[in-house]
């Protein structure tokens, strides 16, 4: 893949996620125009624990997105940060932000099982 283009997919990406990240938040003028009803307190617990997961999940994602962009600038972009074997394009074409090739990327999921 090509650095420039891999640069400016990833660059995308986390301008994406900050702005999720802001609406998650509440940070965000559109996230400003909920409703006023409260609800009882047994949906707004579910709805904040439902928003928590959302924005831990976009904190990780932006996280990848980040790492990726530091591997860009210190040139071992598309290289596996566990064996060091270049990355295939089609993989990073899928996943821009993925720093395993897909055999270690795979020996990491078994592990966390």
């Amino acid at each position: 893949m090509d650095i420039s283009v891999a640069r400016k997919r990833l660059e995308e990406m986390r301008d994406d996620l900050e702005r999720t990240l802001m609406v998650l938040r509440g940070e965000h003028p559109l996230a400003r125009g909920g409703s006023a009803e409260a609800g009882d307190a047994g949906s707004n617990l579910t709805e904040a624990d439902r928003n928590a997961a959302s924005v831990q999940a976009v904190q990780a994602q932006h996280g990848d997105v980040l790492a990726a962009l530091a591997r860009v600038d210190d040139g071992s972009y598309g290289r596996c940060t566990e064996c060091g074997k270049p990355v295939p394009d089609e993989r990073l074409e899928a996943r821009p932000a993925t720093p395993r090739c897909v055999p270690c990327q795979g020996k990491r999921d078994r592990r966390r099982r």
